[in-house]
């Protein structure tokens, strides 16, 4: 680390604490040329996700998206705020997870993923936007899906 007064490189660290609830480390650091002392941050660098298109075009993950989705699909539901921003940080860990590069269409079956556990109606809503739903049987189609509770076939 360069000193912000004298430019040496040549320092101790005094003291080195958590910061930001644990997302960086805060570190008194000491010159040993000058003998000033200043605060150093460490941070992980997060490799950015990215989401391709339909369309083809690329864009950064942008959470306060998966948000508004959900929250739109939510509206008037008993669905937290609190729900829908977990609901969208383990969507966007789950994408870190996939890699750098990720589709639209993997970001939004995990986001249908989770709200069928969470709640049905808002699982259709969001599916009707999302599958691009034309008439009353594609309602059908996945309500009956997402009712569907028989367990798969067991192999002897």
């Amino acid at each position: 680390m360069r000193c912000p007064w004298c430019s040496s490189v040549d320092d101790k660290v005094v003291d080195s604490r958590l910061a930001e609830d644990g997302a960086a480390i805060r570190r008194r650091r000491e010159c040993l040329a000058c003998s000033r002392r200043y605060t150093t941050f460490e941070r992980v660098e997060e490799v950015p996700v990215v989401v391709v298109k339909r369309s083809g075009a690329r864009e950064p993950f942008d959470r306060a998206k998966v948000v508004a989705g959900i929250r739109s699909a939510t509206k008037n539901r008993p669905v937290s705020g609190e729900q829908m921003e977990e609901l969208a940080l383990e969507v966007e860990e789950e994408m870190r997870l996939a890699g750098g590069e990720v589709t639209s269409q993997q970001v939004g079956v995990s986001v249908l993923e989770r709200l069928a556990g969470l709640d049905d109606v808002s699982y259709l809503r969001f599916a009707s936007v999302y599958k691009g739903f034309e008439d009353a049987g594609d309602f059908q189609r996945e309500a009956g899906l997402l009712t569907k509770k028989t367990e798969p076939k067991r192999r002897v």
